[in-house]
């Protein structure tokens, strides 16, 4: 990859927006890339990998356990299309459908620990990108990067779900 060149400054206090948008499209051009060979190595859709990623993030982002209907809200599917990846999840062994004891009513949904392991060592490759982009900045460099990707993933969401109207 060759060395980053400075953005251009705009004329308030940084980078232009289009500066912005190139970088966080190549990245997600990237990330797509990986996502889709993990999907293909493991003869999955690519949608069933962002399923997986949201049953994985879902204890971190939520503080609970992930259910088919916040599945089916998180990736905008209908209940059957939610329904047809889990299965396909389930049959592949990736994740385990669990009643919830307490309201046998609610199915968990629990990436399987085997699975996990699988996933973690096929993306060891990009954990290590991060961390060697990490390691040229100081931990408030850090801090800010960190921010600013969590404010603009909450500013995407409230666009997504109609709460932010556009252009506001």
């Amino acid at each position: 990859m060759p060395p980053r060149e400075p953005a251009e400054p705009s004329p308030g206090n940084g980078p232009d927006l289009r500066a912005y948008a190139v970088q966080l499209r190549a990245m997600n051009a990237e990330f797509n890339r990986v996502a889709h060979g993990f999907a293909h190595a493991q003869e999955l859709h690519p949608t069933d990998v962002q399923a997986l990623v949201a049953i994985m993030d879902a204890p971190s982002t939520d503080g609970a356990p992930m259910t088919p209907g916040r599945l089916r809200e998180r990736l905008s599917l209908t209940s059957g299309a939610v329904s047809a990846c889990l299965d396909r999840l389930e049959r592949a062994g990736h994740v385990r459908r669990t009643r919830d004891s307490q309201d046998r009513r609610v199915v968990h949904l629990t990436y399987e620990p085997a699975a996990a392991d699988m996933a973690r060592a096929y993306f060891e490759p990009l954990a290590h990108s991060l961390r060697t982009a990490l390691d040229g900045m100081d931990a408030d460099a850090q801090n800010v990067v960190l921010t600013f990707l969590h404010d603009l993933t909450q500013q995407l969401v409230l666009q997504r779900t109609g709460q932010r109207a556009a252009g506001t």
